[in-house]
C-alpha cells in the first residue's frame, strides 16, 4: 500500500510539472495576486457582496453608460455625430475582431506594423481592456472552453458569460493557464498595454468629442453619442460573442461544446456569429466561409491584403473542414437513427424449424416467411395496402419471390416496416441462418455500424430485399 501511494504521490508531480508549453501569468504592471485569499474563492453573502464586485469595470460598463443614457433627454442626437458615431463604433469594432480576436488572439494573419498600430488604436477605442489581457483570456476561453477555467465560461450561466465575469471579480489564478510569449514580444502590443489608460481616454473619448466639436460644432453629442453610448453598444455587441454565440444556433461542425453558427449574432458582432465553425478551426483568419455569410471582419483583412499591410492569411484546408462537418452531419443521425425502432437485431432471434413455422402458423399465428426471416403481420393483415386476401395466403409459406416482384416488388418503407415485425429465423434459412450462425461466433461479418454501435440498414440493403434474377437465354 506504501509502495503505491508513493508511486501516485511521484505520477502527481511529474503530471504537475510536465511542460504544456505554457506560463504563469505575469502582470507587466506589477500587480500580485495571493490565491488563499482572494474574494472570489469565498461564498457570497449578504456582509460581503460588495466585495466581489468589481467596481472598477462596473462603473465603466454599467454606470457610465446609464448617465450617458440620461445626458441623452437633454442632449439632441444630431444627424452628422450619428453617422460619425456608427462609422466609428465599426472602425473601434475592427479593433476588436480583427486586430484583439484574429490577429493577436489567434494569430491567423500578419500584419505591417501601421495596420498593427491602427488596430490597437482603435482596439483601445473599444474600452475592452489592452490586446495583451484580452488575447490572453481569450485564448484561456478556447484552451478550456466551457470548464471552471474558462474565464467567461456559458456553464456558468447566459448572464455570467455575457457581463457577470466583468462585473464580478475573478481569481486570475483560477483561469487556466496560456502562452503569451508572442504578445509579450510584440512592441505595439506591449506599448499599448503599459499605456493603456492614455490610449482609452484619446481614441474612445477625446477623439470622437474633438472631431464631433469640429467638425459639427456638437461637442457635447460627440461626448454622450459618439463617445459614451457607443463604447456602451460595441461592449455588449463583443459580449455577445461569450453568450449568445454560446448559447443561439447551430453546430454543423461540433457538438461536444457550446459554440453555435447564428446569423443574428454575426450582424452583432461584425461576422463573429459563426463561432461554431471558429471553435473548430480557430487559426482561419475567416468565420464565415461561405460567400454569402456576413463577415465584414474578414472582408477587411482581405482587403488589407490587397494594399499589402497584411499578409499570411491562414485558412484550414478545405477538404477538412467538409470532414468535419461531414462526421457532424453522421453524428446527428446516428443520433437519430438511435430513436428509431429498426426491428429486433437478427442476431437476437430465435432460429425456428420449418416445421415448427408452419404448425404455428397453423394454430393461429400469422406468420410469413421472406428470405429466412419469419415475420408476424397478425396486427397488418387489415391494414394490408394490397387487400386481406394477398397476405393472408402467404400466411406459413415462403413468400420471399412474392413480396420481392413476384406479385409486387414493395417499396423501401414496405422492406423497413416488415422489420419491426421479425420474431425469428428459419433453420435452412440460408444466408441469414449462416451469418446468424457466423455472429454467435464472433466470426468477422461484413457489417456497417454507426458511432454508438448500431448496425446501418440503408435502403436497398434490407435484409429482406432479394434481387430478381437476372433473365437468360433459356428463360426467354
Amino acid at each position: 500500500m506504501a509502495s503505491s501511494s508513493s508511486d501516485a504521490k511521484a505520477a502527481a508531480i511529474q503530471a504537475e510539472a510536465f511542460p504544456d508549453g505554457t506560463t504563469d501569468f505575469v502582470p507587466l504592471r506589477g500587480k500580485k495576486y495571493d490565491l488563499r485569499k482572494h474574494i472570489a474563492d469565498q461564498p457570497i453573502t449578504a456582509a460581503n457582496w460588495y466585495k466581489h464586485v468589481n467596481w472598477l469595470n462596473t462603473t465603466f460598463i454599467i454606470f457610465v453608460p446609464l448617465v450617458g443614457l440620461i445626458s441623452s433627454y437633454w442632449i439632441p442626437m444630431r444627424t452628422p455625430t450619428a453617422i460619425f458615431a456608427v462609422a466609428y463604433y465599426y472602425f473601434a469594432g475592427l479593433g476588436i475582431t480583427a486586430g484583439y480576436h484574429r490577429l493577436w488572439a489567434h494569430t491567423s494573419y500578419k500584419a505591417a506594423l501601421p495596420l498593427k498600430i491602427f488596430l490597437a488604436a482603435a482596439g483601445a477605442a473599444a474600452v475592452e481592456g489592452s490586446a495583451r489581457w484580452w488575447s490572453r483570456d481569450h485564448r484561456a476561453h478556447h484552451r478550456y472552453t466551457d470548464t471552471e477555467k474558462d474565464p467567461y465560461s456559458v456553464r456558468k450561466g447566459l448572464l455570467y458569460s455575457h457581463i457577470g465575469w466583468m462585473v464580478m471579480k475573478q481569481n486570475p489564478k483560477r483561469i487556466g493557464r496560456t502562452d503569451i510569449t508572442d504578445l509579450n514580444e510584440d512592441p505595439v502590443v506591449v506599448w499599448q498595454h503599459r499605456h493603456y489608460l492614455k490610449s482609452v481616454i484619446t481614441m474612445a473619448l477625446i477623439v470622437p468629442t474633438a472631431f464631433c466639436g469640429l467638425m459639427f460644432n456638437d461637442w457635447l453629442g460627440g461626448f454622450v453619442y459618439a463617445g459614451i453610448l457607443r463604447i456602451f453598444f460595441i461592449q455588449q455587441a463583443t459580449f455577445c460573442v461569450n453568450s449568445l454565440a454560446h448559447w443561439l444556433g447551430d453546430q454543423p461542425f461540433d457538438d461536444r461544446n457550446s459554440p453555435r453558427d447564428h446569423v443574428i449574432t454575426a450582424f452583432v458582432t461584425l461576422g463573429e456569429g459563426y463561432h461554431n465553425f471558429h471553435h473548430e478551426f480557430p487559426s482561419d483568419f475567416r468565420n464565415a466561409i461561405e460567400w454569402w455569410q456576413y463577415d465584414p471582419t474578414k472582408w477587411f483583412i482581405w482587403t488589407m491584403k490587397q494594399l499589402g499591410l497584411a499578409y499570411d492569411l491562414k485558412k484550414f484546408p478545405h477538404n477538412e473542414i467538409e470532414k468535419g462537418r461531414l462526421q457532424q452531419l453522421q453524428k446527428k443521425l446516428d443520433q437519430k437513427r438511435s430513436t428509431l425502432d429498426w426491428g429486433i437485431p437478427l442476431e437476437n432471434l430465435p432460429v425456428v424449424s420449418w416445421d415448427d413455422f408452419v404448425s404455428e402458423s397453423k394454430n393461429g399465428k400469422a406468420w410469413v416467411a421472406i428470405a429466412g426471416v419469419i415475420h408476424d403481420v397478425g396486427n397488418f393483415i387489415a391494414d394490408h395496402p394490397g387487400g386481406k386476401g394477398l397476405i393472408s395466403a402467404a400466411v406459413g409459406k415462403d413468400a420471399t419471390a412474392i413480396f420481392n416482384g413476384g406479385v409486387y416488388d414493395h417499396s423501401n418503407a414496405a422492406h423497413n416496416l416488415l422489420s419491426t415485425m421479425r420474431v425469428g429465423v428459419l433453420r435452412g434459412g440460408c444466408e441469414v441462418e449462416i451469418w446468424k450462425r457466423a455472429q454467435s461466433e464472433n466470426k468477422d461479418v461484413a457489417t456497417v455500424n454507426d458511432s454508438t454501435g448500431q448496425r446501418i440498414v440503408r435502403a436497398g440493403t434490407q435484409v429482406t430485399r432479394v434481387s430478381q434474377p437476372v433473365a437468360t437465354a433459356d428463360a426467354a
